[in-house]
């Protein structure tokens, strides 16, 4: 083989969420701090994003994640999350599938029955416990930086649609947070498609009508997905929800969505729905669940914020490794509408 910029990557989805995780091939940049790091990826080492995440060797329904040695030096390593169009500071998804990749590959020694771990993430720190046995990661928990509302009840002008009321949320990246119901959805699979071509449009006014800016991170300063809503209802005793999130430019996320869980409790929690200590059940487009918990109050730059905890689980699909010949016409990839839509 003639190909250059190799990169080793482990397959993984959470949920069904595909996060693929990079170990190998890839020299981390130099930097004072985790966002730092990205922020310089993402400027100097774009062409990673584009090799692995447009066709012909990726596709629209994955993300990537960068594992690194970390900053901090309470954490056991540091994450960097790709996705399509964005470097978010934070995914939940993501985060379990490259807990899972680095303690099943041997990358950092797994302890049965619980591994404590400290991932360095652009967002901060996030602990984490792995449940494992046999040898196999069988579920990740994560205590997730603090999560607040930052909009509340405010209507937007979306095309095509007229005055829609939203709410705006940062849980590890910001969401516009929508009714479902309202919009006549019922986050049935077959609708898809439909919700994200709204989502998009909805995340689009949003952004340009609600300026939202994290309190003591100005740099995080982007509404990044549209999350749909579906009916609280208690289910076995537990506050259970399903929901849809829309990732730019154009997919559902398998997932229930870490980040958007979280982002989703703090909103609940500030409108009485949730208290602290309780359970929360998520629910994705494909039935596939996240254990979640009100664990604590905080505060962040003056807001009133929540500590969250995620619970799901992950699973290796394979390892592959992904490189260009140099021969190549399309070493930074290609992107057309029949599956990126908004290209």
């Amino acid at each position: 083989m003639r190909l250059q910029q190799v990169v080793t990557v482990v397959g993984v989805h959470a949920e069904g969420e595909v996060g693929r995780v990079i170990t190998g091939g890839v020299i981390a940049p130099r930097a004072a701090s985790m966002f730092e790091r990205q922020q310089a990826l993402a400027r100097d080492q774009d062409w990673l994003r584009l090799m692995l995440l447009s066709d012909p060797r990726g596709s629209v329904n994955a993300a990537v994640n960068l594992v690194t040695p970390p900053i901090d030096p309470e954490a056991d390593f540091g994450l960097i999350v790709i996705e399509s169009d964005y470097y978010p500071p934070m995914s939940g998804s993501n985060l379990m599938c490259a807990v899972t990749a680095v303690l099943e590959t041997g990358m950092l020694p797994m302890r049965e029955p619980l591994t404590e771990l400290c991932v360095d993430t652009p967002a901060g720190l996030v602990r984490v416990t792995a449940a494992c046995a046999d040898g196999k990661c069988r579920r990740v928990f994560f205590w997730n930086v603090p999560a607040f509302v930052l909009h509340s009840r405010k209507p937007v002008d979306v095309p095509g649609l007229g005055a829609v009321t939203v709410d705006v949320a940062y849980g590890g990246m910001i969401y516009v947070i929508v009714d479902a119901h309202a919009l006549g959805f019922t986050l049935a699979r077959e609708e898809a498609r439909t919700l994200v071509e709204v989502g998009e449009r909805i995340k689009l006014a949003a952004a340009a009508q609600l300026p939202s800016v994290h309190p003591t991170n100005p740099a995080i300063h982007t509404i990044n997905q549209t999350l749909f809503a579906g009916a609280l209802e208690v289910r076995d005793g537990v506050k259970t929800a399903k929901n849809a999130v829309v990732v730019s430019p154009g997919r559902i996320d398998r997932s229930p969505c870490g980040t958007g869980s979280s982002a989703r409790m703090a909103l609940l929690h500030a409108r009485g729905e949730l208290t602290i200590g309780e359970r929360f059940r998520h629910i994705s487009i494909l039935d596939t669940e996240f254990d979640c918990r009100l664990v604590a109050a905080a505060d962040i730059g003056g807001l009133p914020a929540v500590v969250t905890e995620i619970g799901g689980r992950a699973w290796i699909t394979g390892v592959s490794h992904y490189g260009v010949d140099p021969e190549d016409p399309f070493p930074a990839g290609y992107r057309l509408n029949d599956t990126w839509l908004s290209c």
